[in-house]
């Protein structure tokens, strides 16, 4: 049996490996140093497209193709890049597939949180060995970014201002110098070509730890915006649904487009605090009711189809997951969904069976 299959979630480079290898045999464009792609073929890859031999390229990111080309010229350049967002703007998504198509290979990751160590973007040491030898490069133990300068590929840090201030400032110097000294031996790493760093950061957080001045000037910024329209969203959340439902063994989600539209519907209308159409004026919530929590709605919608009902997606079987996601403060959100069900909802004729689902879990 092929291992992939039996994995819930594949790296990029696995899961779209067929797509690079096409990429890399008809790319004859300049490719910088280490980069696996052209950066032509970078964007192609997370945009999407056909090539010449008729290989379709799926879009991995649904968005404005310029950020991308943007984003891909930044990497390879001496300047690392910070993807900056809402919550469920695809920013980690975005870095993992840019990480995979350079350096075939995303896994040299950070998760930033506000315990992570300085050592995890610096290096570490095995201390038995450290003991038992003193310092060593055997007992070294490289972080991801070190890695990463050392074999000239792509590092990536998530939530990087969720890291203490200390932490993130150790970053400063590999990005300005290219090199990551050693001082209990003596030495340093020096990057190689290809050698390039991507951040994440949510903008939307409070209680998180800001970049300084002398950090911030070592990134390029591109924003990652929300979708800009319902079927732009519906688009991402089917595509997204689809890969997640594959490796979980669910219902096809290309059959449950229409209660994909409601669920997006109905987050971008409490999102943005007035109806699609303009007409009405709505309280939005507390929570951030993301396109990466309509994914979750959605799955989680399909699961309880799949093993308690028919198959099919119905409202009733995504109501309690957009209950759970609507309602963060169990007092003002409540109010505002309530008044959302009897003035919106309610009014329309074609949501009856969602809105006495929605009803039925709130009661």
């Amino acid at each position: 049996m092929n291992d992939q299959i039996t994995l819930l979630r594949p790296h990029a480079e696995q899961r779209y490996a067929g797509e690079l290898a096409a990429l890399a045999a008809v790319d004859d464009r300049p490719r910088p140093v280490n980069w696996r792609l052209s950066p032509w073929a970078v964007v192609t890859y997370l945009m999407g497209g056909t090539l010449g031999d008729g290989t379709v390229i799926t879009p991995k990111y649904v968005g404005n193709r310029r950020l991308a080309e943007i984003a891909v010229a930044t990497l390879a350049t001496d300047r690392a890049l910070l993807l900056l967002g809402v919550p469920g703007t695809a920013k980690s998504w975005v870095s993992e597939h840019l990480a995979a198509a350079i350096s075939g290979s995303s896994t040299l990751l950070v998760q930033g949180t506000a315990g992570t160590a300085e050592e995890a973007v610096r290096y570490g040491w095995n201390y038995a060995r450290l003991i038992a030898e003193g310092p060593s490069q055997a007992a070294l133990v490289p972080s991801p970014v070190m890695e990463a300068m050392g074999s000239g590929r792509i590092a990536r840090i998530e939530e990087l201002t969720r890291m203490p201030s200390d932490v993130q400032d150790a970053l400063i110097t590999v990005l300005s110098e290219k090199t990551l000294p050693v001082s209990e031996l003596g030495s340093e790493v020096q990057a190689r070509g290809g050698f390039n760093l991507i951040a994440t950061a949510n903008d939307r957080d409070r209680g998180v730890n800001d970049l300084s001045s002398a950090l911030r000037r070592r990134f390029n910024t591109v924003v990652l915006p929300l979708p800009a329209s319902a079927e732009e969203e519906v688009q991402i959340v089917t595509r997204r649904v689809r890969d997640l439902g594959s490796a979980l063994q669910l219902p096809p989600a290309d059959q449950a487009v229409d209660e994909i539209r409601r669920v997006v519907t109905v987050f971008r209308e409490l999102r943005q605090g007035a109806t699609e159409d303009g007409a009405t004026s709505l309280k939005s919530p507390s929570g951030t009711l993301s396109t990466a929590e309509a994914i979750s709605v959605v799955t989680n919608g399909l699961a309880m189809s799949a093993h308690f009902g028919d198959g099919v997606l119905r409202p009733r079987d995504v109501a309690a997951g957009i209950l759970g996601a609507v309602v963060s403060d169990p007092v003002s959100d409540r109010a505002i969904w309530t008044e959302y069900l009897e003035t919106v909802v309610r009014e329309r004729s074609d949501w009856t069976d969602f809105y006495r689902a929605c009803r039925e879990v709130d009661e």
